[in-house]
């Protein structure tokens, strides 16, 4: 049978690993970031409006370091992949 041009299981076993790292380091990189809008929020005790603004800036800022986070890790990997390490 050929293998030629296939993934070793290995290679398949590599990408798992680094997959789930990209996922549970983004999303500690995205409650980190949300946190940091978060909890000065709290101690200070802003209004109503000014609290709901934080809460949606500290979402859409945590979503989007979340997404970086796993995109960078995947590009490193498949990079790294391709040059054969």
């Amino acid at each position: 049978m050929d293998d030629e041009g296939r993934e070793s299981r290995w290679e398949k076993d590599a990408m798992t690993v680094e997959i789930m790292f990209a996922l549970v380091t983004a999303g500690v990189l995205a409650a980190a970031v949300f946190g940091v809008l978060l909890v000065p929020a709290l101690v200070v005790g802003v209004s109503e409006p000014v609290g709901k603004s934080l809460l949606t800036v500290g979402a859409v800022l945590a979503a989007a370091a979340g997404v970086w986070r796993v995109v960078r890790v995947l590009l490193r990997f498949d990079a790294k992949r391709r040059q054969g390490r």
